[in-house]
């Protein structure tokens, strides 16, 4: 009888840890539509405490607060992008964990494409000089080593 009920409190043992270990303690939404609506805001979110977490990974207290917001804005009826738009008012945008490209930021975007290419006119510049110089020296690279 004994070695039958210790699989059983060790089942029970296991699940009570999982949920203590958990970050977000709050009831999922009856409808699963609206749970996953949740957990995917939730993911596009930056912990402003943190910096390299969404507010779904953060067990930080303001995380914790914008988890509630959002589910407070979700059971009211707001849309996504209602949502995105006010937490972005509210904190800018460096809120959002994949920024979005605006004017203000673009040339954070275009930076590393635009070093690439400059570092590439750079390399052909000095490759087409050289051969330039090489061709019109008429004795050669030798003839500087008598």
């Amino acid at each position: 009888m004994i070695a039958m009920i210790r699989p059983l409190l060790l089942a029970l043992a296991l699940a009570w840890a999982g949920n203590a270990l958990a970050i977000d303690t709050e009831r999922a939404f009856e409808d699963p539509v609206l749970q996953q609506r949740y957990e995917s805001i939730n993911r596009e979110l930056r912990c402003l405490v943190c910096q390299n977490q969404t507010i779904a990974d953060s067990n930080a207290t303001l995380a914790a607060d914008l988890r509630r917001e959002v589910r407070e804005m979700i059971a009211a009826g707001k849309t996504d992008d209602e949502i995105r738009e006010f937490m972005i008012e509210r904190y800018g945008d460096f809120v959002l964990y994949r920024p979005r490209m605006t004017a203000t930021n673009f040339l954070l975007w275009a930076a590393p494409v635009l070093l690439l290419l400059g570092g590439a006119f750079a390399v052909v510049r000095v490759v087409r000089r050289r051969a330039a110089e090489s061709d019109t020296d008429p004795a050669g690279p030798e003839a500087g080593q008598s």
